[in-house]
């Protein structure tokens, strides 16, 4: 498939530039047992957020909406709480304990770049005073303990991986796709979708998504060795770009002003058709696979996005990423708690 975007995350490397004495011994683990750690509510909490964005100067413009002048803040102070059970709290020193010496991949699309950034500012400033080292040599940017490469192509196959020899040895694998496929117009990154010998204009999406996610699903269950490698899908990641399915009366409404959660009770009532989609494939899987199951509690952060203050600031409307620090930080807390639990 191509319009992949790939970001890794090398830990052995800020070894070096924090040095052994500052990790602390950290040996707990979350105790998961029975509990549906995506069940549950958004909840105000003072001590939020995880991490000062201004911290983090390599976060993209895009993300970074109090850098672009967004004057509320109040979307920074919500933690998720789990119904039966509470969350560890990210502890960016404990992570790299975990994870010396091993590699983490992102592959999707700009979404998992929005994750992979608030994760590394997650690091960061767990270590504020750590060198870091921040390269772009065309089309390979590298932080230090991460490396971005992006392949852009003009077909589309479905049925073939490319640059899955990037992800031979990996330790962790966090996928996440979806957003690309619904683009049109000049957005669109391919100009045929084909499989196998034959190439078409265009196709159903939702079809295609389930194809390409059928031959993600594939590779793994060829190429992975569970015990070398932890496989994550992402859940979709909604878009706020309308709120024809909020509560009341908002149609032609979107993200933009938005400044509090929905936490209307059993909000949302229906699933993504991309979600019920996604987890049919991971239901084929013979090989170990977990799911981030982030799409409904992400449905209720309609306040989350950077709207007219992502691209520099009041240029456009983004109502599908999300503000750093926010959203995505909830999610690498969610990621932390599935790496550390028994």
């Amino acid at each position: 498939m191509a319009n992949i975007a790939v970001a890794l995350l090398v830990l052995q490397l800020l070894q070096v530039a924090i040095g052994e004495h500052n990790i602390q011994d950290h040996t707990r683990s979350f105790e998961k047992k029975e509990c549906d750690m995506y069940h549950g509510k958004w909840v105000y909490d003072n001590s939020y957020p995880l991490y000062d964005s201004s911290q983090c100067n390599f976060i993209e413009k895009e993300f970074a909406c109090q850098r672009n002048g967004r004057p509320d803040r109040l979307y920074l102070k919500y933690r998720w709480q789990p119904s039966a059970c509470n969350l560890p709290r990210f502890d960016g020193l404990d992570f790299l304990k975990k994870f010396r010496d091993k590699q983490i991949m992102f592959v999707g699309d700009s979404l998992s770049l929005n994750q992979w950034q608030s994760l590394t500012c997650m690091l960061h400033t767990a270590t504020p005073h750590s060198e870091y080292k921040l390269q772009r040599i065309e089309g390979l940017s590298t932080f230090t303990f991460t490396t971005l490469y992006t392949r852009y192509g003009r077909v589309l196959t479905l049925d073939k991986v490319d640059d899955e020899k990037e992800w031979d040895g990996i330790d962790v694998l966090i996928f996440n796709t979806w957003h690309w496929w619904q683009h049109t117009g000049r957005k669109q990154p391919w100009d045929f979708i084909q499989e196998g010998k034959h190439r078409q204009k265009d196709m159903d999406r939702l079809v295609a998504y389930e194809k390409g996610l059928m031959t993600l699903a594939r590779w793994v269950d060829t190429n992975v060795d569970p015990e070398k490698t932890k496989v994550f899908f992402q859940g979709v990641s909604p878009d706020h770009s309308s709120g024809s399915y909020w509560p009341g009366n908002n149609n032609g409404k979107n993200c933009k002003g938005e400044t509090k959660p929905i936490l209307a009770p059993g909000y949302p009532n229906r699933q993504h058709p991309e979600e019920l989609v996604l987890e049919k494939v991971l239901h084929t899987m013979t090989k170990p696979v977990h799911l981030l199951n982030v799409t409904r509690l992400s449905q209720q952060r309609k306040d989350a996005h950077p709207s007219v203050y992502g691209s520099g600031g009041h240029k456009g409307m983004d109502c599908s990423h999300w503000c750093l620090a926010g959203l995505p930080d909830t999610w690498n807390q969610l990621l932390y708690a599935e790496l550390i639990s028994k």
